[in-house]
């Protein structure tokens, strides 16, 4: 039990500096952020600010992985903005609380482990698609309030220059100090230039006013009944699904980064917590933001501090800041954005294109393209990771080999090497020379294993073959799984065994 509570790891050398004036950088990108996201699933800005704040706070706390800031995102304003609009607000509540429980009960049954089933192609397509959305996202920055009109003239120009001066501060600054944060340095360098020189562009509050008080507690007004959760519980595990998704694929991407190995079924509890907590308390739910957990540990933040701040921030910015932040320019957050995006897709998937396998690039396409085109991550990975399976066991399919001699003894011998499945059960059938073969025969399993029923259906057939003409069929090297799978079968098959106590396959 101890290590559920033993929350911060006091010997963890932390820089106070750093972990501070990172968690204000991602205060300030989690404002415009939460507000879009809100505005996608079709409810009032506060709803996201709120989640921002409570799924920041609650996760920075409590998650497994110190440093990922989680919010409001947009995968989940994604599946919920059809039940936004059918039903309402309260449904979203009582869905987010759902959610919450449904993902800490994954956590606790520990099935985050099953994250490690997501191949290194799928994880490249779910990264690049990610990167390609947050900046298409940004793309709407440069068309007129409200309109589907680009801007032009002046307008453009100064959300162009400003932008750019952005961009370049967040790369350049890095390689002359790094004293205070880029991204922070960018935000209030380019809004001292919009308010010297009296510069006319979008701000935050154009957007939205996001003045407000401390989160309200509030039971979700609607009937407790069987029809409210027929319709709510479609929605919840979705929301479930791709919060655990995408919450554990970012814990994954930072270990890389960071080198450090964070705790996924922790993770997944921390989720389940943020968003139940968040359904109670005006939020529309949320998990990970890859964006913003890449600000964070780009700014060199390591500990639980950064989060905690920003999210306390972010609150601070609702109750007592709104007016100050509500002057910040877009275009800052646009240009920090845009250098998120350009820093999170991985681009050495570009120069190794020649040389990975032409499956793993069609599947980190496909991932590209679903994640792109229907803002549906779990949905991506899901299908990246069918293509995958189903590639793998094609190809592990094709390496059912088998080395046939006769011994001094006239039997002979079948040495199998490859696994026995469902989709090398055909193959397998295929290395058998039933009518030539001598009144014994022994298929040695030393170097394959038998994996199924499917397999173990295969042996039957083959047992059953050699019956007819009169001819024993022996078993050999079977490992303690294998004669394990074979005497629950003992009904579908009637072999001999010839036991070998020296030799064991490895069982998960």
């Amino acid at each position: 039990m101890k290590q559920y509570f033993n929350l911060f790891n006091f010997q963890q050398k932390v820089d106070y500096k750093t972990e501070v004036l990172s968690g204000l950088t991602v205060a300030l990108a989690l404002v415009p952020e939460a507000i879009a996201f809100a505005f996608i699933a079709g409810l009032s800005p506060l709803v996201g600010l709120y989640a921002a704040f409570s799924m920041g706070l609650i996760t920075s706390i409590f998650g497994g992985r110190p440093g990922m800031i989680s919010g409001a995102t947009g995968a989940v304003a994604v599946v919920i903005v059809a039940l936004a609009k059918t039903h309402g607000v309260e449904y979203i509540f009582a869905t987010v609380i759902l959610a919450g429980i449904i993902q800490m009960l994954a956590g606790f049954l520990k099935l985050g482990k099953f994250i490690r089933l997501v191949p290194q192609p799928v994880m490249y397509g779910f990264v690049n698609g990610l990167a390609i959305v947050i900046f298409m996202s940004q793309i709407p920055q440069f068309k007129v309030a409200g309109a589907d009109n680009w801007l032009s003239g002046t307008a453009l120009y100064s959300m162009l220059g400003l932008v750019a001066l952005a961009m370049l501060i967040i790369w350049g600054l890095p390689k002359i100090t790094r004293v205070i944060p880029a991204p922070l340095a960018a935000i209030l360098i380019v809004s001292a230039v919009v308010a010297i020189f009296n510069i006319n562009t979008t701000t935050v509050g154009d957007m939205a006013s996001i003045k407000g008080g401390f989160p309200p507690f509030h039971i979700p007004d609607l009937p407790f009944s069987l029809e409210t959760l027929q319709i709510i519980f479609p929605y919840a595990v979705i929301v479930a699904g791709v919060g655990l998704i995408e919450s554990l694929l970012t814990l994954n991407l930072l270990d890389e980064i960071t080198e450090t190995k964070g705790r996924s079924n922790k993770e997944a509890i921390a989720q389940g917590m943020a968003n139940f907590i968040t359904g109670f308390f005006s939020g529309m739910g949320g998990c990970a933001m890859i964006g913003q957990s890449l600000i964070n540990i780009s700014n060199g933040a390591r500990a639980r501090l950064s989060g905690i701040f920003a999210s306390i921030m972010l609150l601070v910015f609702i109750m007592f800041g709104n007016s100050l932040i509500e002057k910040m320019p877009m275009a800052a957050l646009t240009g920090l954005m845009i250098m998120v995006a350009i820093g999170t897709f991985e681009w050495v998937t570009i120069r190794m294109a020649n040389k990975m396998p032409k499956h793993d690039i069609f599947v980190g396409l496909v991932v590209i393209l679903v994640t792109v085109f229907m803002h549906n991550l779990a949905l991506a990975v899901l299908i990246g990771v069918i293509i995958s399976a189903l590639v793998f066991a094609w190809e592990s399919a094709k390496r059912i080999r088998a080395r046939k001699y006769i011994d001094e003894k006239g039997i002979k011998h079948y040495e199998i090497f490859g696994p026995l499945f469902f989709g090398s059960t055909t193959v397998f059938s295929e290395k058998f020379d039933v009518h030539n073969d001598p009144a014994e025969v022994v298929i040695d399993f030393k170097e394959s294993r038998i994996n199924d029923m499917s397999a173990i259906e295969a042996v039957n057939k083959i047992t059953e073959r050699y019956a007819k003409v009169n001819k024993k069929v022996h078993l050999r090297h079977l490992s303690p799984d294998c004669r394990q799978l074979l005497q629950n079968a003992d009904k579908v098959i009637d072999v001999n065994i010839y036991e070998d106590p020296s030799y064991k396959v490895a069982v998960d």
